[in-house]
């Protein structure tokens, strides 16, 4: 199991986000060569803002290793990090994120600009599934602009 497998386990959970009228981000958090943690934005059913990806995939890794840091983790998550989500990754000092498609937009890198929010020893990287990740997006906003 490699990046691959981890990010297509992400963009299940997309595609779930999808299905359920949800914008279309998933991720999970791995440990070990397994999931801890599964998400998917659930902002609409849940009426919560802070219902993201990666907010609930943090959640299921805390409350699965009855602790509040992932040094070790890798979180893989088809669209990069808004400022929450990367906020609540710095807290728990994650070893690792890699996401599919970077978001100009609407990703931590619009406030933040050059300056990393994530804790110094957490890796960031650009990993597969770049162009499911757009595909999924692309289509969930154009069938709402219609």
């Amino acid at each position: 199991m490699d990046d691959q497998y981890f990010m297509k386990q992400a963009l299940a959970e997309a595609r779930k986000a999808f299905d359920a009228g949800e914008v279309p981000i998933g991720a999970v958090v791995v440990l070990n060569g397994r999931i801890i943690g599964r998400g998917y934005n659930q902002v609409e059913m849940l009426n919560d803002c802070t219902a993201h990806a990666e907010m609930i995939a943090l959640t299921a890794a805390f409350n699965t290793l009855s602790s509040k840091y992932l040094m070790d983790a890798t979180l893989y998550v088809t669209v990069e990090p808004c400022l929450m989500c990367a906020g609540a990754l710095y807290w728990s000092k994650i070893g690792r994120i890699v996401y599919a498609a970077p978001d100009d937009k609407n990703s931590y890198r619009r406030a933040t600009g050059a300056t990393s929010p994530f804790h110094p020893k957490t890796k960031l990287e650009e990993g597969p599934g770049k162009e499911e990740s757009l595909t999924l997006m692309k289509s969930f906003f154009s069938s709402r602009r219609k």
